[in-house]
């Protein structure tokens, strides 16, 4: 039996006043996005309370668009203004979460993902109606904005506070031992580590072409001479060689299929070697995920990136939010006999797991 249930005006009005802010707080992460590229911030940070033309100087920016982006910025609470002067200030309290100098805390990096979703928006569109995916090269800073991610959770971290969640590793990489980073993108942690630890050989492996190029560009630049970057499809791969340890940053989920490249990555360890992988931490049932700090924004670029660029390829389509208890599924589905899970304070996105076969 159907019940109608009388109309809740306060609820009513109390969603479309929630609508409101969502829309003002969308709107608020693309010009974010702006201040971050720009420099804006990073400007701001330095200079006491200016004027418009004193900030777009500075800058070296249009002033009539820096106006109007200040003019944003402080109706959005993000950037407060003198009423007497006129003048624009950035507080330092706001500073410590938007700017470079704080890489680790640079929350504005993770505003670069909504105008960057939104151009595939049409694409996605699409694959709501016909099924399929979106690929890769249809995203045009993906590669760039992950890179930047990655050096918020991973690089400012890596050496201190992420490789010792593996007992002994430091000691072994700085004896010497061969690595494998899978889906190692513009190659930066790996490359950071073969910086650190010069007697150990690193190898990269990514599907796409463009981010093994500035891997290997950034290598040649340091003058790095122990280690290698190859674009390789793992979906298929036999394992043709033994690694002592291996990594993978927040790349597993992103695969057609990662039972296969959890085999292979099994399959390619040595028999006291250890995997460490980085993904994402949260639920495979949405019940759960409900207080997560990061839900709407992972389960979209879940929709619009994750989830599609595996379809495309005839993937699985896992998604950001497979679930720390898939991805224990999975492990041990590959082969491998034991996993422990570690979070990290800095890090509320990640879980790391470290994974012995």
């Amino acid at each position: 039996m159907c019940v109608i249930c009388e109309f809740n005006q306060a609820k009513a009005e109390g969603f479309a006043n929630n609508l409101l802010e969502i829309y003002n707080h969308g709107a608020l992460s693309l010009m974010i996005s702006i201040g971050h590229r720009t420099g804006l911030f990073d400007t701001m940070q330095s200079m006491k309370a200016a004027s418009s033309e004193e900030i777009a100087g500075a800058s070296g920016l249009n002033e009539r668009y820096v106006r109007e982006w200040l003019n944003t910025m402080t109706v959005g609470g993000i950037i407060e203004i003198d009423e007497k002067s006129e003048c624009y200030s950035l507080p330092a309290e706001h500073a410590a979460f938007l700017t470079r100098s704080n890489p680790a805390d640079n929350m504005a990096v993770f505003a670069q993902y909504i105008p960057e979703l939104a151009q595939v928006e049409d694409n996605i569109i699409d694959c709501f109606k016909n099924g399929g995916g979106v690929k890769y090269e249809e995203y045009h800073r993906f590669h760039e904005v992950m890179a930047e991610d990655s050096g918020q959770s991973v690089l400012s971290s890596l050496i201190q506070s992420i490789l010792p969640l593996v007992p002994g590793i430091i000691q072994k990489l700085e004896q010497g031992i061969d690595v494998l980073d899978v889906g190692c993108g513009s190659g930066k942690a790996l490359n950071l580590m073969a910086e650190t630890f010069p007697n150990s050989s690193f190898t990269g492996y990514d599907l796409c072409a463009e981010p093994i190029e500035v891997a290997n560009r950034e290598a040649m630049e340091k003058g790095l001479t122990n280690i290698s970057f190859e674009q390789f499809d793992l979906t298929h791969a036999k394992a043709a060689r033994s690694f002592d340890f291996i990594t993978a940053f927040d790349a597993i989920h992103d695969q057609a299929h990662p039972d296969k490249v959890l085999r292979f990555i099994h399959d390619s360890l040595s028999t006291h070697g250890t995997f460490l992988m980085q993904d994402i931490d949260a639920s495979e049932n949405v019940r759960n995920n409900m207080e997560h700090p990061l839900g709407p924004l992972l389960y979209t670029v879940s929709t619009m990136h994750c989830m599609t660029v595996s379809l495309a390829q005839g993937g699985m389509g896992l998604g950001t939010m497979w679930g720390t208890e898939k991805a224990q599924r999975m492990l041990k589905e590959a082969g491998f006999r034991k996993v422990i899970e570690n979070r990290l304070e800095h890090d509320p996105q990640n879980c790391y797991f470290v994974v012995y076969n």
